[in-house]
């Protein structure tokens, strides 16, 4: 059960950061740099996730 429960954390933070990358691509003079560094800290999330996923089927 510990392993869901970190499934769903990573989950949320997935979601989270999405949304951060959205709203400062909203902005017009946003931060590519910030954005950059926001997307690939969502994608080690997203590699977690399946890894983790992967190991519970």
């Amino acid at each position: 059960m510990a392993l869901q429960g970190h499934i769903q954390e990573l989950s949320e933070k997935h979601k989270k950061l999405e949304e951060l990358i959205e709203d400062e691509m909203a902005h017009p003079d946003w931060n590519e740099y910030r954005v950059a560094a926001l997307k690939k800290q969502k994608l080690r999330i997203k590699d977690e996730l399946e890894r983790l996923r992967s190991s519970v089927h």
